[in-house]
């Protein structure tokens, strides 16, 4: 299968810059995956689109302010860096005393070319943090060690310092606003460089709203990886490899979606970090859910075969995307390019903070 199967055509203006002034206000597109209907509505129709006893299955991560910005020491030129992930999550942090607070992260280094190892860099603000370039690796990325002054929290640093990491095709500077709506109301275990988009369209009244339809609700959690962004640099969709993401899967949300199975009630997915969470841990234990948690690299494409989610609600995908061709999975290319052309005709606004797609 090829890559550029999977391209479309989209006027830039329909790249969604800023997100709807509210999170109820996203248009909705319905693909009906019986007839391959295409209908037109607004998030708010959701619960009317869904079955009383329909289980929704969202993901609880929370983003961090991945992205920062600083300069190269002595020169002061200007570095940004995109922290993917703990060094000791990928075995990839070297071995240092036990006393030492220090940390160290694989990340995105730019100018890359520059950052060679043994590069100083700090990043500051109401903190302070050093950095020093360990290793270079592929694709841009570097292992990075950062430390504070005073041998306080790494991770408090960035906080407090750090910017939203926006996806590169939302061509500003984070703003104080997207603090708040680039997390969705769910957010709660801290580990994304990217929000669970589709998570970001549902409010209060919104879960109200399916609460008295019947649908019910459970929780996991998929920490969003820098993969989300990662182009398909191959010819052939079977050659594309996923960075591994780490999840954790309650108790109780083991329990809701096996007894949703059982019962012969719709799963549907919130996204497609859900849709691979669920997948992945199924593929492992005979189509079944269990409590736990570890990494998944699990790539969905036409011809895979879902053994728990019967729907998905989601944003729309970059062309040759991972995750257009995980949509595509479920509701086949061609509905769902046809549904994309449709959108576009229509003036939906796409990506991060675009409109949403319902497939059930």
């Amino acid at each position: 299968m090829l890559v550029r199967e999977f391209d479309f055509d989209l006027p830039p203006e329909l790249i969604a810059q800023v997100p709807a002034p509210d999170r109820g206000d996203a248009r909705l597109l319905h693909l009906s995956t019986s007839t391959g209907a295409v209908t037109h509505a607004w998030i708010s129709s959701l619960p009317g689109l869904l079955r009383p006893g329909d289980l929704l299955v969202v993901n609880d991560t929370r983003v961090f302010p991945a992205r920062l910005l600083g300069r190269r020491v002595p020169t002061g030129g200007a570095v940004e860096c995109l922290l993917v992930g703990l060094g000791s999550e990928w075995g990839q942090t070297p071995l240092r005393p036990h006393s030492d607070p220090s940390e160290v992260w694989e990340a995105l280094m730019h100018p890359g070319q520059k950052l060679k190892p043994g590069a100083r860099v700090v990043f500051e603000g109401s903190a302070t943090l050093h950095g020093e370039v360990l290793e270079r690796r592929y694709f841009g990325r570097r292992l990075i060690r950062l430390w504070t002054d005073d041998g306080s929290s790494v991770q408090q640093a960035v906080d407090r310092i750090g910017h939203v990491p926006l996806p590169p095709y939302i061509r500003r500077s984070d703003s104080a606003a997207d603090h708040e709506r680039y997390q969705t109301m769910f957010a709660r275990e801290r580990g994304s460089v990217a929000a669970p988009t589709a998570g970001l369209h549902f409010s209060a009244a919104l879960l109200d709203a399916l609460g008295a339809r019947g649908v019910e609700m459970t929780r996991i959690t998929l920490h969003v990886g820098y993969g989300t962004f990662q182009p398909v640099r191959v010819a052939h969709v079977e050659d594309h490899r996923l960075d591994p993401e780490r999840y954790e899967i309650a108790q109780d949300a083991a329990v809701a979606v096996n007894q949703a199975l059982d019962q012969g009630r719709r799963v549907v997915a919130v996204g497609t970090t859900t849709t691979r969470t669920l997948e992945a841990v199924a593929r492992e234990h005979a189509g079944r859910l269990v409590a736990g948690g570890g990494w998944t690299e699990l790539f969905i494409y036409p011809g895979f075969e879902f053994r728990v989610i019967q729907g998905l609600l989601t944003n729309f995908h970059l062309p040759q995307s991972s995750l257009l061709m995980l949509v595509s999975a479920l509701a086949g290319p061609e509905r769902v390019l046809e549904a994309y052309r449709r959108a576009i005709a229509e003036r939906y606004r796409f990506y991060s903070y675009g409109d949403a797609m319902l497939i059930v």
